[in-house]
């Protein structure tokens, strides 16, 4: 009796189904973005890279688009979730100097694209402690929880800055920060 193939795991299942969906419907705009992009920067090409903290505390490159536009910077980034190295949802990737790359519960999930801390950057609140988010993200983590997060990016995407709408879960008051 042969043992059953290895099942991939539902979150890679996503990643690769909608990363290559939206990396093939961004790919007209990104190639006019790379383009432009490569017109008005020095020779050395369009992207601008730098190293990463992956999946195991693993370094990789990161290339992406240093365009803000359209959010291209972040679909220049696509090709990573599709290839494995990111995924569409988990904490920022760190450069390896950064502190809170080493933290350990980093190193159990790859980067994302969007996450927790990410998508509660846009709250009216002060958010300070982007890494307790990200933390908290990876101690919840779950497929549901990243679908909630995929359409919460969408959301956060066609709301105008500064007029983003406020959860039960937000409990701070208004003016608060944690640096004070």
């Amino acid at each position: 009796m042969r043992p059953s193939p290895q099942l991939p795991h539902p979150k890679r299942v996503l990643d690769l189904a909608l990363g290559s969906a939206l990396l093939t419907l961004a790919a007209p705009l990104l190639l006019v973005a790379t383009v432009a992009t490569a017109l008005r920067r020095p020779p050395g090409g369009a992207f601008a890279t730098g190293t990463r903290t992956g999946l195991g505390g693993r370094p990789f490159t990161l290339r992406y688009l240093p365009v803000r536009r359209f959010r291209l910077d972040v679909l220049s980034r696509l090709p990573h979730v599709v290839r494995g190295e990111m995924s569409l949802v988990g904490p920022a990737p760190l450069p390896p100097g950064d502190p809170a790359a080493a933290a350990p519960w980093r190193h159990g999930v790859k980067p994302g694209l969007t996450g927790l801390a990410q998508v509660r950057r846009t709250s009216a609140l002060p958010w300070d402690e982007p890494l307790l988010l990200d933390q908290h993200y990876v101690e919840h983590e779950w497929i549901g929880l990243d679908l909630a997060l995929l359409a919460r990016t969408l959301r956060t995407l066609r709301t105008p800055h500064g007029q983003a709408h406020l959860s039960d879960a937000d409990h701070r008051l208004r003016g608060y920060s944690a640096a004070e």
